[in-house]
């Protein structure tokens, strides 16, 4: 296997320690087309997908013969309700349906571990010793960010519960707290930097190995 070190750092920003990662998944190809297929997969999954019209089975009205077969001149009819006439049914219209689809176990490792790469690259990913704050103020959240100098929207992932942290942040609409079983592609790349505690990063290179 190949390590790499990353710098652990307190809430100060002051360094702690060097944390060893594993570059098989935080330094890795990436794969873009699974990436982008994951994050298809999380915005489908949100759709609703309950538009729906209705063909001529449903409409009402139309139930007997507009004229007779023959003898008027006109082209046969069988009813009123026919897609051609006004208020007739629709050809081919939306029904409601689900737009996730499948994606593979496999699949859906590759996406996350080329999120994870891609936000490395950026230098985008901060590591701190914890994520246990103590105050539940939203102006002690935004010190704290400025003092660790994270900028644009900001993804936290904790390995346990971040009430407090939950709390701090959940008036700014910049930040996001998930936990670490939480994590997913779409919150990861739609994150300008990403702040994982210690415990995180090795919850996510157990489960991802």
């Amino acid at each position: 296997l190949i390590m790499s070190k990353v710098n652990v750092i307190d809430l100060k920003g002051t360094k702690v320690k060097d944390l060893t990662i594993n570059d098989e998944i935080w330094k890795n190809e990436g794969n873009d087309i699974v990436l982008k297929k994951a994050i298809k997969l999380q915005m489908d999954s949100l759709r609703q997908g309950t538009a729906d019209t209705k063909g001529r089975s449903e409409v009402s009205g139309g139930g007997r013969k507009p004229y007779r077969q023959k003898g008027t001149g006109n082209a046969r009819q069988g009813s009123i309700r026919a897609p051609h006439y006004r208020g007739g049914g629709i050809v081919f219209g939306p029904t409601p349906r689900s737009y996730s689809f499948k994606m593979n176990r496999k699949e859906r490792r590759l996406a996350l571990k080329s999120a994870l790469t891609e936000k490395f690259k950026e230098n985008s990913v901060v590591v701190v010793s914890s994520l246990d704050i103590t105050s539940t103020k939203t102006k002690d959240m935004i010190a704290l960010m400025e003092e660790l100098k994270l900028v644009g929207k900001v993804l936290f992932v904790s390995s346990h519960d971040a009430e407090k942290l939950y709390l701090a942040s959940r008036n700014l609409t910049n930040t996001a707290v998930i936990m670490a079983d939480e994590i997913n592609v779409y919150d990861i790349v739609n994150a300008d930097t990403v702040v994982f505690d210690e415990d995180t990063v090795n919850y996510i290179e157990e489960a991802l190995k």
